[in-house]
């Protein structure tokens, strides 16, 4: 089961397959495995919406499309100051990571841009390490985030590319694979996820995982999402039950195996799962998450009920 840590490993989308679908109590032993050898640490990011709604994409899950109409309050993007007093917030909780979120198509240009270089810079001041989740990106601008102190790079796959199109149309996949070619070649590290309940079948979340295996430099993170439906939204109705939770398991598992210095994280969704599916979650392979309230514009879970997370996975005596 243990694979080359060689980089680029060209993996079939048949070998992802066959792992994937180890029987699934022996696809977790393994991914435990794979993360005993490679320990990483419990990783806490906070994300922040640094500019909400209004965004022309029409992602049939996101609140935040000017296609659907839901309650989420629009606001254009947040003054410096505002943002850097989250991020202190955000450091006093216990977060190392510290995620701006804007809802947009393509990163902006001009006085906007110049202000989210600003919060890079004062991110990493606070000793933080800054991500930035901004749509699209030019060669320059992530040269310019880059020498302003990024450290990763926010820009979700989200399925496989057969399926995508049944989610969003008004970008393509061969869009979203360009934006992650610019980021390795700036050195930028790549994070990129994928959301679990779309509608999606079994394969799409193997193709998923075939395309992080065959892109140009390893996502240094992998943020897991299971789909939080939002009235409004083509997805408004979905409905998610045990079957999505199994299927996370197996995406944590093979990615753990596929990818064992990889950070990967649960993401939103997380709500929906009990304290024991979470801890679970961590022994197949997770070992990163969100903390605080809110992911954007959807709910996370409570601080008090991650303090009972935290205490679990991160001490031996708990009595």
């Amino acid at each position: 089961m243990r694979l080359p840590e060689t980089w680029p490993m060209m993996v079939a989308a048949p070998t992802v397959e066959k792992i994937y679908h180890t029987p699934l109590l022996e696809l977790i032993h393994h991914a435990h495995e794979v993360s005993l050898q490679n320990p990483l640490p419990l990783l806490k990011a906070k994300l922040l919406s640094v500019k909400t709604g209004a965004c022309p994409e029409d992602c049939a899950y996101c609140a935040q499309s000017v296609h659907y109409k839901t309650r989420i309050e629009k606001h254009p993007l947040l003054p410096t100051q505002e943002v850097l007093n989250a991020a202190r917030q955000a450091k006093a909780e216990g977060a190392q990571r510290f995620c701006l979120g804007g809802a947009y198509r393509q990163a902006p240009t001009g006085e906007s841009f110049e202000r989210l270089l600003e919060m890079v810079r004062g991110i990493r001041s606070l000793g933080l390490e800054p991500c930035c989740t901004l749509g699209m990106l030019t060669p320059e601008q992530a040269r310019r985030l880059k020498q302003a102190g990024l450290h990763a790079y926010n820009h979700n796959l989200d399925t496989s590319e057969n399926f995508y199109g049944k989610v969003v149309t008004t970008r393509t996949y061969a869009e979203r694979l360009e934006t992650l070619k610019i980021l390795a070649q700036e050195n930028i590290a790549i994070c990129c996820g994928a959301i679990i309940g779309l509608g999606e079948a079994e394969q799409d979340r193997i193709d998923f995982i075939a395309t992080l295996v065959s892109l140009p430099k390893a996502p240094e993170s992998i943020p897991l999402n299971l789909l939080t439906p939002i009235a409004g939204t083509p997805l408004g109705e979905q409905k998610l039950g045990n079957a999505e939770k199994i299927a996370l398991l197996r995406l944590i598992a093979t990615c753990r195996i596929f990818f064992p210095k990889s950070s990967i994280r649960l993401a939103a969704g997380r709500n929906q799962l009990s304290l024991i599916e979470q801890l679970f979650c961590f022994f197949a392979g997770a070992n990163s998450l969100f903390i605080g309230e809110r992911l954007l514009t959807a709910d996370n879970i409570a601080q008090e009920s991650d303090t009972s997370l935290f205490r679990l996975l991160e001490k031996a005596d708990v009595s």
